[in-house]
């Protein structure tokens, strides 16, 4: 089969690219501009366009299928030439569809916790040796690739993002699933360039939960307001699972889970991340591992990279990374560092980086999201508000977001990076929430300082 990629170099779109070449399939591509480690990987396998842009020569008929990733736009020189051809044009979670349509296909939803729970499903899987397809949206240890596809295998894993598939398919990712077994772990907004109103939001997950096909089921955090509502009102003809955050308490910075064998050790933290787990038991077990196989295998999940990833640790400091932005997801993993580290000083360092936190109506949503730090610093970047169009926004319209009086706001990197560089972190957890890079943080040599 011949596909080609039209913004091959997206994180999303690259692990696609790569997982249909292991296939053998013959995959082509292209891209106005490929960053690391999208770059390297691409290349490693023979991907990497030899010249960057967009050339509609690329497009002809023998090709089997395209595959448009959400960079291009709806002009795009290669897309207008492939519609005038009337070629096959598939949007990356329509194409994932198609690959999987034969198969058990597992979807993991919500605002938060999706490629957490996905990782842990597919970290049990792995431990056990259960042979799985899969596409999750961080790199995992012990996994070469973001995406796997076979023609064997009967399960196929999903991380089911709410954002949208293409730049002419307006729907979001996980509505193109059809899952036989669903998750959802929360409803929190975001995405507000994109869907203007909580109402208008929650929306996109009530249409993800009838989308599951009939008979199949829904694990479903009972603690969430807006998911227990949502699911508990659907006419849909499928299972309900409802499940919560387990018992467990934290010794002396260590974790320890209650099971039905008693208390076990394990490497992940904080009520979110064990909320998590909960769900991850769920459809561990409705995919075949008994729970005593679960609590054996989960026991030694150290999480999936950039979500609470401990980046560094001396004798009496640690530094964690977490790619928490949202304000459910930077509150809930503050939460965490200090219920593990209660006798410390939590210093929780927060990028506004994404369209929604840089939205001055919608900053709001962010107070009481630090409260549980001892030391709250928030930086942004007036240059990545320029970037995506905004209106400017002001260090007293933070201040007032967050309604904490000590709060310590730095606009200009640099400044950020003396702040960390000549602190004396000992007794002290750092904690960096971002999906962003704080202006070119050198976190290497910030290891150094901790260590």
């Amino acid at each position: 089969m011949n596909v080609h990629f039209i913004a091959i170099g997206g994180a999303a779109m690259h692990n696609l690219a790569i997982a249909l070449h292991n296939k053998g399939y013959r995959v082509t591509g292209s891209d106005d501009t490929i960053f690391n480690p999208s770059k390297s990987r691409l290349e490693a396998k023979g991907l990497l366009p030899e010249n960057f842009g967009w050339f509609p020569e690329k497009i002809t008929s023998d090709l089997d299928a395209i595959v448009l990733g959400m960079h291009a736009k709806a002009d795009n020189p290669e897309l207008l030439k492939a519609q005038e051809m009337d070629l096959k044009i598939y949007s990356y979670p329509e194409f994932l569809y198609e690959q999987s349509k034969y198969k058990t296909r597992v979807v993991i939803g919500g605002s938060h916790g999706k490629t957490t729970i996905t990782s842990m499903i597919l970290h049990v899987m792995h431990y056990h040796g259960r042979d799985v397809d899969y596409m999750v949206g961080a790199q995992l240890e012990g996994f070469d690739v973001m995406v796997k596809l076979t023609d064997d295998n009967d399960f196929i894993v999903l991380e089911g993002d709410e954002y949208l598939s293409s730049p002419i398919d307006r729907r979001p990712k996980f509505h193109l699933y059809q899952p036989n077994i669903a998750l959802l772990s929360g409803i929190a907004w975001d995405h507000i360039n994109v869907f203007p109103t909580f109402e208008n939001y929650v929306e996109q997950f009530k249409i993800f939960v009838d989308s599951i096909t009939n008979g199949g089921s829904i694990s479903y955090n009972i603690e969430d307001d807006a998911v227990k509502t949502l699911v508990e009102a659907s006419e849909n003809a499928i299972r309900k699972f409802p499940y919560e955050t387990p018992e467990y308490t934290v010794d002396d910075g260590e974790t320890l889970l209650e099971t039905p064998e008693g208390t076990m050790p394990i490497e992940i933290f904080g009520k979110h991340n064990l909320n998590n787990l909960s769900g991850a038991k769920w459809i561990c077990q409705h995919m075949g591992i008994d729970e005593d196989d679960f609590y054996e295998s989960i026991s030694t999940f150290k999480g999936a990279s950039k979500r609470l990833e401990k980046i560094a640790e001396g004798e009496h400091s640690v530094a964690y990374k977490d790619f928490a932005h949202s304000p459910s997801k930077v509150k809930a993993t503050t939460n965490a560092v200090k219920e593990q580290y209660k006798n410390r000083t939590i210093v929780a360092c927060l990028e506004l980086h994404t369209y929604s936190s840089l939205n001055a109506e919608f900053l709001k949503e962010y107070k009481g999201a630090l409260d549980a730090a001892d030391v709250a610093v928030v930086f942004y970047s007036p240059h990545a508000v320029e970037i995506k169009k905004l209106e400017a926004v002001t260090h007293e319209q933070i201040a007032m977001a967050f309604e904490r009086d000590d709060l310590i706001i730095y606009t200009n990197p640099t400044d950020f990076k003396n702040y960390l560089f000549t602190q004396d972190f000992n007794n002290k957890a750092l904690l960096l929430m971002s999906s962003g890079d704080y202006g070119g943080l050198d976190f290497e040599a910030l290891k150094a300082v901790i260590e």
